[in-house]
């Protein structure tokens, strides 16, 4: 249960650190910021896709949150640049 605790409130600090970043890059407009948009919105689709698809070959909740969390520190490394 604590690995869990770890994990989601690790999330929820990268999360936003990535909604952040994204945040300044859609209201900087132009063509970065629409890519992004519709980056975002593609992004998330997948991740949920692919939580259930982890879930249904029996990952547990902790498995499935450090697949989410590898991709919210990817899209900060991304983004930072």
């Amino acid at each position: 249960m604590f690995k869990l605790f770890v994990e989601m409130s690790m999330l929820a600090l990268e999360a936003q650190q990535a909604i952040w970043l994204r945040s300044l890059k859609i209201a900087g407009g132009g063509r970065a910021g629409e890519r992004e948009a519709k980056l975002m919105v593609k992004e998330k689709v997948l991740a949920a896709q692919g939580a259930v698809l982890e879930a249904a070959a029996g990952a547990g909740p902790v498995g499935i949150t450090r697949g989410y969390r590898r991709k919210v520190r990817a899209n900060v490394r991304r983004l930072s640049r």
